[in-house]
């Protein structure tokens, strides 16, 4: 029950301080995102890279910074409940005109769960739902930009409008030819039409800002004519010389959207004052995607984060399902499990390893954060990270309950009707590829191990080594994605050292059945991943005709000294045969020592 009166003068204050924190957050992370435009445009790869780790880091130091200064003028952790009720109202009339009202709510949650962190999951006083409305909000102010432009072509003018869209964002570099660029970006419209005819209401909208991530900068929008909507991307890259600018390709439709916008892809950055609208926008475009995951992708991951676990509990109460062991084989370092009826799997860090597995908690959590701030090139999943999160007792087989008693008995705490887990990662499930492969026709099996090894490779060209390459490692995602999701052993590229199997010294060494070389820590033999990953003749046979460069210590090598160089990979979620061409402006196959990289593609074969 909320009070009937706003009776202590404290609640106010409070309020305005805790919304001048997140004010101060957004602020700083707008900031960050709208210097992507100049990084993009001064080619400044290794600052992007920067940058993206540390805006990841920004919400969490607001927060501590709100909460250490709200226990140091008002002592917040000691007021009684009947305050925070009123903050919380106070707070509410604060969003009324607000731009980000929506992440202002789950700022103030996290706030308030840092200082009460005690038995916080049914309280009054956080907001389980939205109190203020994000429908239309708009940025009324003179100079603001608004959310999208609309463009009016007629059949005589689209080639001229198709230019003014891209040349509205003012990119400082030239293109290396921009009437080329215009010219392919109209052929390619004009054949998504086809011979459909021009409606009365035929416009192209456009996101007023750009979507920058890796090396790429995408102008995104649809074209709608009459009552077909046709989302689009038009990536824009530099030229290997990092000097001039081109169109690499044009991507329609919302399965090129949903690759572009993927769970395994590093967050754009985007300059925005209204998100909520963006997320509107992109909805229209990809009505599958939920809310949750465009805010992820829009670097808002905390937020992303909130909204999920909304839809969860709403997925709770409208399911009947209990909670299982996932399928597949378990894991030596983490605890799965799921709710066969929502796609996602939960994973819980186990209080003790086998001997084999030298790691702690610690560490573990530390490469997941890795993933959390790295580029993940399509090739590595998402992750939600929870803390003291409630489930209903009853939900749970009995079996799961005993594995987590036994496992991970340092994060289970059971509270009456509930189970409270004090640490959990929760990722989308996909397939897992040793089972997709049990299962599959040849013609599967082949784009199976050909995506398999492309997806090493991404990960090598992100400067990522995921330590254990078994199959069971790797899923298989609705658009025939292979993307790697157990992180305990990943490291980066270059910290290893790929080394060669010394030749043996006598006939001893030779016929020894133990390792008979000295292997340091971090020291990498590629010769011997064949008997892990090839015992399958079929399997041996496509991966040796696509991929043997993986067994190769010349291939790591090579790609470590070159990401040691500075040099940055293009690694692009599209596929090669979308790209416009090879001419002057796009880049070819890179040869590095004895092998050939290819930038972006890899010839990748889709899983059916």
């Amino acid at each position: 029950m909320f009070p009937q009166k706003l009776t202590d003068p404290r609640a106010f204050e409070i309020a305005r301080d805790l919304l001048g924190g997140f004010n101060r957050h957004y602020r700083l992370f707008r900031a960050t995102s709208a210097a992507a435009k100049q990084r993009f445009e001064q080619a400044d790869w290794h600052g992007q890279q920067r940058a993206q780790r540390e805006r990841i880091e920004y919400y969490d130091r607001r927060v501590a910074e709100a909460a250490e200064l709200l226990e140091e003028r008002f002592q917040i952790s000691r007021l009684p409940m009947e305050v925070w009720e009123q903050v919380k109202l106070h707070y509410i009339g604060l969003l009324v005109n607000h731009h980000q009202p929506e992440l202002a709510e789950t700022f103030f949650n996290s706030v308030c769960t840092r200082i009460l962190h005690h038995s916080y999951f049914h309280n009054d006083f956080i907001f389980v739902r939205p109190a203020v409305s994000t429908e239309y909000i708009e940025n009324d102010e003179p100079a603001a930009l608004p959310t999208y432009r609309a463009y009016y072509p007629t059949p005589a003018t689209l080639r001229e409008t198709l230019s003014r869209i891209i040349t509205n964002f003012q990119l400082k570099p030239a293109f290396v030819d921009l009437e080329r660029d215009v010219d392919r970006v109209l052929v390619a419209v004009q054949a998504q039409l086809g011979e459909d005819r021009w409606r009365t209401n035929f416009q192209i909208q456009v996101l007023s800002s750009l979507f920058f991530r890796n090396k790429g900068a995408y102008i995104v929008g649809k074209i709608i004519n009459g009552f077909t909507e046709t989302p689009f991307a038009l990536p824009i890259l530099h030229r290997h010389d990092a000097k001039q600018l081109y169109v690499d390709a044009v991507l329609f439709g919302e399965d090129d959207l949903l690759i572009l916008f993927s769970f395994a892809r590093a967050y754009f950055m985007v300059e925005m004052e209204v998100p909520s609208a963006y997320v509107q926008f992109l909805r229209s475009m990809m009505p599958r995607k939920p809310r949750s995951e465009i805010y992820s992708a829009l670097g808002l991951q905390k937020q992303g984060k909130n909204l999920f676990y909304r839809d969860f509990l709403y997925h709770l109460r409208h399911s009947s399902d209990r909670f299982r062991i996932a399928p597949g084989i378990k894991g030596m370092v983490m605890l799965v499990f799921d709710l066969p009826s929502y796609p996602f799997v939960f994973k819980l860090i186990k209080d003790f390893y086998p001997p084999q597995k030298d790691t702690t908690r610690e560490l573990i959590q530390s490469k997941y954060l890795l993933v959390k701030q790295h580029d993940r090139v399509g090739r590595m999943a998402d992750t939600l990270e929870y803390t003291r999160v409630a489930f209903p007792r009853q939900r749970f087989e009995q079996e799961l309950i005993d594995e987590i008693r036994h496992f991970c008995p340092s994060l289970l705490e059971e509270r009456g009707d509930d189970i409270v887990l004090k640490h959990v990662y929760i990722e989308r499930r996909m397939v897992p590829l040793n089972i997709y492969l049990q299962e599959a026709s040849p013609a599967q099996m082949e784009a199976a191990v050909v995506e398999y090894g492309n997806a090493i490779k991404d990960l090598v060209a992100a400067n990522i080594f995921p330590g254990d390459m078994l199959w069971k490692n790797f899923g298989v995602t609705r658009h025939g994605k292979v993307v790697f999701y157990d992180y305990d052993e990943i490291e980066y590229l270059t910290d290893c050292n790929f080394r060669a199997v010394p030749a043996p010294r006598n006939e001893e060494e030779e016929m020894s059945g133990e390792v008979w070389y000295k292997v340091g820590p971090r020291d990498v033999f590629p010769e011997t991943f064949g008997p892990f990953l090839l015992g399958h003749p079929g399997v041996r046979d496509i991966f040796m005709r696509r991929h043997a460069d993986l067994l190769d210590p010349a291939f790591w090598q090579s790609h470590k000294a070159r990401i040691l160089a500075g040099y940055v990979h293009d690694v692009f979620p599209y596929e090669e045969h979308k790209r416009f061409g090879k001419g002057a402006s796009a880049p070819a196959a890179i040869p590095v020592a004895n092998c050939t990289v290819y930038e972006a593609g890899h010839g990748d074969l889709p899983v059916p």
